[in-house]
């Protein structure tokens, strides 16, 4: 039996929880859209072609923000072609993801999805094959109220109120040579700059997101960031980040640290965009969009991929998550939230069938992945301010981050009812731990769910969708200003308590 230990006070507070943290990411990729959110032939779709079981998930996953269209997807979109009469709209080929697009989805119908979902759209621009004046055009068509071209065209397309989205991606992966309109730093950050300026103009008070690094890995991180932000800076509120995680020839322990990854890449783009900040004598502090984050095992994509045809969202990238994959992505989770006084939105891709949370069978069920769980719980349990934690923990050796801590936490304090929550992983494949968390007051424990089991590769499938579950962790006991809990080996905990009354 292992020990892990840490102290919590309320007044020492990180920043305020932001919801955004929790978004989401539908791309035009594979079955996310078709037969994903919108299936028109199934038994159970609404009116507009949705599935109401998607939705409910959608709900009860507790997503608040959804980046859309892309992604890849989005560097040769052309967003004209997703509105007005669906008989009228052209099939394209989308080159990013060798596939054809059908356009029967375009802005209107997703973002009557996204009302009847609940959610934020952050809406991202193609700057790979365009530019400035179809970010105009395409911002015109959304946000501008009427009396113009554009906004009248949305207006006789049934949406007579503006959809007055606020956030703003300034492309996508523009350091990527996979990109379509891949750019330098300098040029990409020239265009960053002047169609911000532009959009600026156009409706001040718009929040605009400049690419960053695609990963931690490329080979220009960090410089990548400072020149593009040297350009853009002044026009800009956001620099973006993406990543995703997997295990590399059976390296189960690094896989399970990858928040220790996360962590570094976060405070290295902070530490960059700071730099700058004190170079160009700027007062502003720019957060991040961690715009892209989950599990994708990426080397079983290349390998598989196949560029022989053009198909209509193929199943492609449709990883089924086991145990470890959910204690990752709940590890995950406590980075971002340890970070919020400068990661302000962050977005998990994606919501369905493609590497996601959700999962469907055209005509039939949708069923939640393992990953799901721990996301649903951080959404609804995480309120009010994170604290400040500091754990005290026995290490383990990884092959990938050198020592790391067994156990990695986080906590949330809502002032308004007193709760506490703690988020906590124990990374340990063998041992559970003993946790003792020294609260300063007197609470008992309102709920406890732990996700772990004997068998880590355990999954959840269209036959046993509830193979892999929350349980209640009936081990967890506040008494004498203490939380006592037992956490299995290889797993992810939260813990909420309330004030003793």
């Amino acid at each position: 039996m292992l020990n892990a230990s840490f102290r919590l006070d309320p007044a020492f507070t990180v920043a305020p929880v932001s919801r955004r943290t929790f978004g989401s990411f539908v791309e035009h990729m594979g079955r996310c859209v078709y037969t994903g959110i919108y299936e028109p032939s199934h038994p159970t779709a609404d009116a507009d072609g949705f599935r109401p079981d998607v939705l409910a998930l959608t709900r009860e996953l507790g997503v608040s923000l959804v980046r859309y269209p892309g992604g890849n997807f989005v560097s040769g979109y052309r967003w004209e072609d997703g509105v007005g009469p669906v008989a009228d709209r052209p099939v394209r080929r989308d080159l990013a993801w060798h596939s054809l697009e059908t356009n029967e989805v375009g802005i209107d119908e997703f973002m009557r999805w996204a009302a009847k979902a609940g959610v934020e759209v952050m809406y991202a621009l193609n700057l790979g094959t365009r530019g400035v004046q179809e970010a105009l055009d395409v911002h015109e068509y959304l946000n501008h109220p009427s009396g113009t071209r554009l906004s009248e065209q949305r207006r006789e397309n049934g949406a007579d109120t503006p959809y007055g989205i606020r956030m703003f991606c300034l492309g996508n992966e523009m350091d990527g040579p996979w990109q379509t309109g891949h750019k330098t730093a300098h040029e990409y950050g020239r265009l960053a700059a002047e169609t911000g300026r532009a959009l600026r103009a156009a409706e001040p008070g718009l929040e605009l997101i400049a690419c960053g690094s695609s990963g931690s890995s490329m080979p220009t991180f960090g410089a990548w960031e400072s020149e593009v932000l040297e350009l853009a800076y002044d026009q800009v509120d956001y620099v973006s980040a993406h990543a995703y995680y997997e295990v590399i020839d059976g390296d189960l322990g690094s896989f399970l640290a990858s928040a220790v990854d996360m962590d570094h890449f976060i405070d290295s783009v902070v530490a960059t965009a700071d730099s700058v900040a004190a170079r160009l004598k700027s007062a502003k502090r720019l957060k991040i969009s961690f715009d892209e984050w989950n599990v994708w095992y990426l080397r079983k994509f290349e390998a598989d991929r196949s560029y022989d045809e053009w198909p209509i969202a193929p199943r492609v990238i449709e990883d089924t998550y086991n145990v470890a994959d959910a204690v990752v992505v709940g590890g995950l989770l406590i980075s971002l939230l340890r970070h919020s006084d400068r990661v302000a939105a962050a977005c998990q891709a994606q919501l369905v069938n493609v590497i996601a949370p959700i999962r469907t069978e055209p005509g039939g069920p949708a069923w939640r992945q393992t990953t799901f769980h721990p996301f649903a719980l951080t959404s609804r349990l995480a309120k009010g301010n994170v604290l400040r934690v500091e754990v005290s923990s026995p290490v383990y050796p990884t092959a990938r981050f050198g020592d790391v801590p067994v156990v990695d936490a986080v906590a949330t304090h809502d002032p308004g009812s007193g709760d506490v929550t703690v988020f906590v992983v124990n990374r340990d494949q063998s041992s559970s731990v003993d946790l003792s968390v020294l609260l300063g007051g007197s609470y008992e424990v309102a709920e406890s769910w732990t996700l772990s089991d004997p068998d880590l590769t355990a999954t959840n499938t269209l036959e046993e969708p509830d193979r892999v579950v929350p349980r209640p962790g009936s081990a967890a006991v506040a008494t004498d200003g203490t939380l006592t809990a037992s956490l299995p080996p290889v797993s992810w905990s939260a813990i909420r308590l309330s004030p003793r009354t």
